[in-house]
């Protein structure tokens, strides 16, 4: 397709046309209103003038006769833009004025009409045209008097001029202005077209072009390259899913065949068949853990848990995973206290309770303090290790997990809610990496954000949730970093 053709195909350009048939007529309607009022103004001139020397016409038959009125119409007829006057018999035949020929018929009628003329001075010209009023006076006689319409086809001439220069001139300018749009809407959607034939060759870095006058496709470009930079960080999550994947789940498979394989080589007995068999369970429920937690995380990222939003006490969620954890905290030494006020929320109760759930884990496993990993009894009552609290802040939900342990330096808290990411170097606790990652998508799905920050010591992880949640999807933002 040629430049022009993709020019004129353009919606700017048809709309452009649209608006300029619609002001043109408009304009030719409100110019023709103009000038047909501008002719009947000045036929009622010419009718109050004609008008005005009939009166004086009978004035003067009155007091003079047929005599003082011949005397009166010679004397008018001489004068320069003379009126048209003409007194006839009863028969027709002129007696005086200053009209050579009229339109057949024009005198036996009586009353307004316009007709065609010839001056008595004229010898061929008949293509005047007048008004003329004829009345018949005692006696039988016939007097017309008229008026010249030259002066009014002049004015109405001058009227017809300029409405067609005006819209002559609003078509060339309209068009123009067409033009000049279509070729700047045409030149950002060609734009636009480029980076998206870029984007679909596989690059996602490229963005949509914005101008600076933010209009409406301004306004849809920074949609679309907030929705790719969505799309980016989702291609780059899958890809960093399946690269942790392939190595965090290769240890657990290779010991599952070695212990298999172990199993064939070695194994004498059932006992020993068993004991095998059951390490291979223990190990299996793990991987399937670890794929039930990578399923939870689609699910909220994606919001297919959306279906499932009801409304719930948060303090009733606080105390449950409190009465769950409770024994597995003093297993470890550790205390486990909850502070809950009454937060109402509307939301998904399961995926909110696996997400605290989370929490708690990990604070249990990591948020000992230094002295309780020596001696259990260096924790107190008045001082637990652990507090889980459900308070409400406004609008939101607040929903914390406090420990006392080393915490997460600042620089690590936007990585440690990334999948299988494990800050524990020697990684000698049991675990895949998702709990936060959990929680964090369980905080967005609900239209809210994970906050990790500092309880000094230790950390403090915090679901802050709407207490209405959102109903569209949101849009994760990075991790909020702030300090308790």
């Amino acid at each position: 397709m040629t430049a022009f053709g993709k020019l004129i195909r353009t919606t700017a350009f048809r709309l452009t046309l649209v608006y300029l048939l619609l002001f043109a007529v408009f304009a030719a309607s409100l110019l023709g209103y103009f000038a047909w009022n501008t002719r009947r103004l000045v036929t009622e001139q010419i009718t109050s003038t004609v008008n005005s020397d009939f009166i004086e016409m009978n004035d003067e038959y009155t007091r003079g006769g047929l005599r003082g009125l011949i005397y009166a119409i010679e004397n008018r007829a001489l004068r320069p833009g003379a009126n048209l006057y003409l007194i006839t018999t009863s028969t027709g035949q002129a007696l005086a004025g200053n009209v050579g020929s009229l339109a057949p018929g024009v005198m036996s009628h009586l009353g307004w009409s316009e007709t065609m003329y010839r001056r008595l001075d004229e010898q061929d010209n008949f293509d005047h045209r007048a008004l003329v009023r004829v009345s018949e006076m005692s006696g039988g006689f016939r007097l017309l008097i008229g008026r010249d319409l030259e002066e009014r086809r002049r004015i109405f001439g001058i009227v017809a001029s300029a409405a067609q220069w005006s819209v002559l001139i609003v078509v060339v300018l309209g068009l123009a202005g067409g033009i000049f749009v279509a070729r700047r809407v045409l030149r950002r959607i060609d734009a636009m077209t480029g980076t998206t034939q870029r984007i679909m060759a596989g690059d996602l870095s490229e963005r949509l072009p914005v101008g600076r006058s933010g209009d409406e496709i301004d306004r849809l470009a920074e949609n679309l390259n907030a929705m790719l930079e969505r799309i980016e960080m989702l291609m780059a999550g899958l890809k960093e899913v399946s690269d942790n994947i392939a190595h965090d789940l290769k240890t657990p498979l290779t010991r599952l065949r070695n212990r298999a394989e172990e199993a064939l080589a070695r194994a004498s007995n059932e006992a020993e068949y068993r004991a095998a068999l059951e390490r291979t369970i223990e190990e299996s429920d793990g991987l399937i853990r670890t794929f039930n937690a990578l399923l939870m995380i689609a699910r909220a990222e994606s919001g297919q848990a959306r279906g499932g939003m009801v409304d719930f006490d948060a303090a009733e969620v606080v105390h449950g995973i409190h009465e769950l954890y409770e024994p597995l905290a003093e297993d470890k030494g550790l205390t486990l206290a909850v502070e809950a006020e009454t937060a109402p929320l509307h939301g998904n109760r399961e995926l909110v309770s696996q997400a605290l759930a989370n929490l708690v884990e990990n604070a249990i496993k990591y948020g000992a303090p230094a002295a309780a990993a020596q001696s259990s009894s260096a924790a107190t009552p008045a001082c637990p290790d652990i507090v889980i609290s459900a308070s409400r802040q406004g609008d939101d939900v607040l929903l914390s997990v406090t420990d006392h342990g080393p915490g997460i330096p600042p620089a690590d808290r936007a990585r440690a809610v990334e999948r299988f990411v494990r800050l524990e170097a020697s990684r000698t606790q049991p675990g895949s990496g998702l709990g936060l990652s959990l929680a964090s998508a369980v905080a967005t799905l609900h239209g809210g954000v994970l906050r990790l920050g500092d309880s000094e010591p230790g950390l403090r992880a915090t679901l802050v949730i709407p207490a209405a949640a959102v109903a569209k999807l949101a849009i994760p933002s990075p991790l909020e970093q702030k300090t308790a």
